[in-house]
């Protein structure tokens, strides 16, 4: 998952790199590869989903350097966020204000003063897979709702706002290798959820960064299922997202998805999304 190009790795002066990645589980990505793939990238705010451990856990394997701000599910083996930082926050919140999913380890968010003197909001987001017909698609379609009501809120208040994670939803054909054979018969390619991102894009005023910087392409792909030839046939996903508001979208340089070059090189299903902003 290492990138291979310096142009790729290097880092402009002034730049603040923002990376996102949902590890399936931490503890089994850095028994694999993750510390090199964090060590080679220089991240500036590191954003973790699906980290599925015990606070003490994760404080243990990220180790010195970082301030660790993580909200931790209630359900254990079950979804968990973090931002990792290397600036200290000047202030932090560890849910997205709906007490319904104050303990379900989805949403939390940090302040940081920028070297211009405004003020950062970044969050680290995931949301439900969801399942077509069941309680947990209800409560993805509840999350969604909150988001809408939130994400205005945020925009008002900060200079800069930045929700990055897995957000488990494609918003358009763009954003899928097979989207006949899913579209409006699985969780994720539902019209019903991708009108809540064409809010988000549209009405809501966000930006999709890494869309806006690859341009009306096929991808690139952030998660590959485990089984079968996904991988290797890049039959993959776009669904995990960097949603800024618009002045801070400008800053965005450059992205890049990390995907590894071979299977076993992979540290979670999911690839880091990675995005550099120019302060």
């Amino acid at each position: 998952m290492i990138p291979s190009s310096l142009e790729v790795l290097n880092k402009n002066a002034g730049a603040v790199r923002v990376a996102s990645v949902n590890v399936n589980g931490i503890r089994a990505a850095y028994r694999r590869n993750m510390p090199d793939w964090i060590e080679a990238r220089d991240v500036d705010i590191l954003c973790l989903q699906e980290v599925r451990a015990p606070d003490k856990i994760v404080r243990e394997l990220v180790g010195e350097g970082w301030h660790i701000l993580h909200a931790e599910a209630k359900d254990k083996g079950r979804a968990g966020v973090a931002i990792l930082s290397k600036a200290e926050p000047i202030a932090v919140r560890p849910h997205i204000g709906d007490e319904y999913f104050a303990d379900s380890g989805r949403w939390v968010e940090a302040d940081f003063t920028m070297a211009d003197g405004s003020t950062l909001c970044v969050v680290s987001c995931y949301v439900h897979s969801g399942e077509l017909g069941t309680a947990k698609q209800e409560d993805k379609y509840r999350f969604l709702q909150r988001m809408t009501d939130h994400l205005p809120v945020l925009k008002e208040q900060k200079d800069h706002v930045l929700v990055v994670g897995d957000l488990n939803v494609v918003h358009t054909e763009k954003d899928i290798k097979n989207w006949k054979p899913n579209h409006n018969k699985r969780a994720g390619v539902m019209d019903e959820e991708i009108a809540y991102f064409d809010g988000f894009f549209g009405e809501l005023g966000y930006k999709d960064v890494a869309r806006e910087l690859a341009g009306d392409e096929q991808g690139p792909y952030t998660w590959w299922s485990w089984r079968g030839q996904a991988f290797v046939n890049n039959a993959g996903w776009r669904i995990d997202y960097h949603m800024a508001t618009p002045a801070l979208s400008a800053k965005a340089i450059k992205s890049h998805v990390d995907r590894a070059s071979e299977y076993a090189l992979r540290f979670s299903d999911h690839a880091p999304l990675v995005v550099d902003y120019q302060f």
